[in-house]
């Protein structure tokens, strides 16, 4: 049986000790996996020195496998090697080489030989499948690797930071842990499972106002992101009261808590939404308006002064007003695609309403962005700089999945499934614009909803 081979190369403007020692921490497979062919890791490895192994699950189409993967060499800030153990190929071996080119970047080479599993399909057009595939998923890879380290070697700290993040197995925390992590900083998840906490965890119970600070040390910031997923089903009175319960008491708990410390940590950077401003048709919003009056912007508000504690200890606190966010992973974009590769897709309504996105990616930016600069406070809307109407959405989605859009949901039909959630979070216009992020500098990845949904689905 013949063996194939796959290589790929990328310069990085960074040391070869750099980008080493970001594949090296805690956090580099998940970063690296792209969104729309996610893995989920079983048994997670230990490093990436010789005889390290990760037990990984993954999906051919909707049938889940698993990976066993074995390091098998190892050259500091040279080189590192992995082998499949388990899993559908017959031979598969991964290494990674990175060479200085200058005093300041490197060449990080991606090198695959690999066999396919069986000889049947062994031929052209299997071969040329799976190296399109990789292709697309390491052009996914360098273009992460490249970002990330641009940003954290842009935006370094004196020191490593310690992180407290609340709500860190949602679709924004997960990501966001990684990122942090690879970057080098320390990062303290809050867990409701009080059996499963490590040295890298803490139990706590918001809504029975649990969280013990005891074993907690220097703490440098904290992101507060866990919350009641507000798209789920339709607002009873009971699904409110859980919307404003977990925001309200969960943010209290952690700013009282953590402001009470002998040594509080630096900012507090708490997360809110853009329904803070309400149905505004086309007006364009910026941080200094005002709250709308909906149920939404309601909730946004007492969420936001919920962290009165933080302020009051004088503990710079941000407030995250998160629009729609684009990713495979979750949300808008994971609930969209079915549909619309079904040639189910169409808008919503008229039409006309303002939906202010962005696109996961830029989300850790922006967090990033809003941790390391110490002007910035209050609310920061992380939205792109280009909102776009639920038709022009429709239109870009359908383009870049190719099929054609021409279904209309009436607002009748919404409001008459959905309630008062379906009038609020699908038919409300919100234009929203990034005037502190663009005001502070910083420099969006994918200002554009076209690129930014090419990107999240690997068609770049």
């Amino acid at each position: 049986m013949s063996g194939n081979s796959f290589t790929k190369r990328v310069r990085i403007s960074a040391p070869a000790e750099e980008v080493f020692k970001w594949h090296a921490r805690p956090g580099a497979i998940e970063r690296l996996s792209p969104p729309w062919d996610p893995l989920k890791i079983l048994i997670p490895s230990k490093g990436i020195q010789k005889g390290e192994e990760v037990l990984l699950e993954m999906k051919a189409g909707p049938f889940p496998f698993k990976w066993l993967a074995r390091h098998t060499d190892y050259q500091e800030n040279k080189f590192f090697q992995d082998r499949q153990i388990k899993g559908p190929f017959r031979k598969w071996i991964h290494s990674h080489r990175f060479e200085p080119d200058g005093e300041d970047a490197c060449l990080l080479e991606d090198h695959i030989e690999y066999k396919l599993p069986f000889h049947f399909i062994s031929g052209f057009p299997s071969k040329k499948i799976i190296q399109k595939k990789l292709e697309r998923i390491f052009t996914y890879r360098h273009q992460i690797t490249q970002r990330d380290i641009s940003l954290h070697l842009k935006k370094k700290p004196d020191k490593p930071m310690t992180v407290i993040v609340t709500g860190a197995s949602g679709v924004i925390g997960s990501t966001l842990v990684p990122f942090l992590t690879t970057g080098g900083h320390r990062v303290i998840r809050l867990v409701r499972n009080s059996s499963s906490t490590s040295q890298d965890e803490l139990f706590w119970d918001p809504l029975s106002g649990i969280l013990h600070t005891d074993s907690i040390e220097e703490i440098d910031a904290v992101i507060h992101l866990a919350g009641e997923n507000i798209g789920s089903g339709r607002w009873t009175p009971e699904k409110k009261r859980k919307i404003i319960e977990s925001r309200v008491k969960g943010t209290e708990l952690v700013t009282k808590k953590l402001a009470s410390l002998e040594r509080p940590p630096k900012v507090m950077i708490c997360a809110s939404a853009i329904g803070f401003y309400g149905n505004r048709g086309d007006q364009i919003l910026t941080e200094n308006d005002e709250s709308g009056s909906d149920f939404i912007s309601s909730v946004c508000s007492i969420w936001e002064k919920a962290a009165f504690p933080a302020l009051e200890r004088n503990i710079r606190t941000v407030f995250l007003r998160i629009g729609v966010v684009l990713t495979p992973l979750g949300g808008a974009l994971k609930r969209l695609l079915l549909p619309f590769k079904l040639c189910a897709g169409g808008k919503i309504g008229n039409g006309t309403q303002y939906m202010s996105w962005i696109d996961m990616e830029d989300v850790l930016g922006s967090i990033y962005h809003t941790l390391t600069n110490e002007s910035i406070d209050g609310p920061v809307n992380i939205v792109a700089p280009n909102p776009v109407t639920n038709k022009e959405f429709t239109k870009t989605l359908g383009k870049v999945v190719a099929r054609p859009t021409p279904l209309t949901i009436p607002s009748t039909a919404v409001k008459l499934a959905f309630g008062e959630m379906g009038k609020e979070i699908l038919l409300s216009s919100t234009r929203v614009m990034p005037e502190k992020l663009l005001k502070t500098g910083y420099r969006f990845n994918t200002p554009y909803l076209d690129t930014a949904i090419r990107q999240m689905l690997g068609r770049a």
